[in-house]
């Protein structure tokens, strides 16, 4: 069993672990406590298109982990085309947070396969020669090229985010 995989192993060690065990240089930082994926970028000097954020929806009834560039809101329709299904839904925080117990609620890193999840992404992130992403907490963040990511974690790309609405 690879280190990865072992239970009961905090976020950030799970994924360094991982990262090395696949000879994935990155960098992580630590900040100022931030809860929106937009105000982490913001602290962290990263534009929202390179910053990653996971949406977790409940597709015909299975749970699946959507990567978002922070800047970005989900389309509905162009996920329920992509993945074929007929209802998907934002998942509540009570339906994933026991698959996500190595990390602050909200502040899961975009690595579907180590929690048993696929990983669909939209394709702005892509676009970037290195992705920023919560590292399990609200105060840490991981960067790395999105080749290396793209590479380890092999995501679904798809056209999937709109840009919101300005207010």
């Amino acid at each position: 069993m690879r280190y990865a995989e072992v239970p009961d192993v905090k976020c950030r060690e799970r994924i360094e672990a991982y990262l090395r065990e696949s000879n994935v240089e990155f960098e992580v930082r630590e900040h100022p406590l931030a809860f929106t994926a937009q105000e982490v970028a913001g602290t962290e000097h990263v534009k929202g298109r390179a910053f990653a954020k996971v949406v977790m929806v409940v597709a015909d009834g299975e749970m699946r982990m959507v990567v978002l560039p922070a800047s970005e809101k989900l389309s509905f329709e162009r996920l329920r085309a992509v993945i074929q299904a007929k209802h998907v839904r934002l998942a509540s925080e009570d339906e994933f947070a026991g698959r996500f117990a190595d990390c602050d609620a909200g502040a899961m890193p975009p690595f579907g396969h180590l929690y048993g999840l696929s990983a669909v992404m939209d394709d702005t992130l892509a676009k970037n020669e290195l992705i920023s992403f919560r590292l399990g907490t609200h105060t840490t963040t991981m960067s790395m090229r999105y080749e290396d990511f793209a590479r380890i974690e092999k995501p679904r790309l798809a056209d999937l985010g709109v840009a919101p609405m300005p207010v």
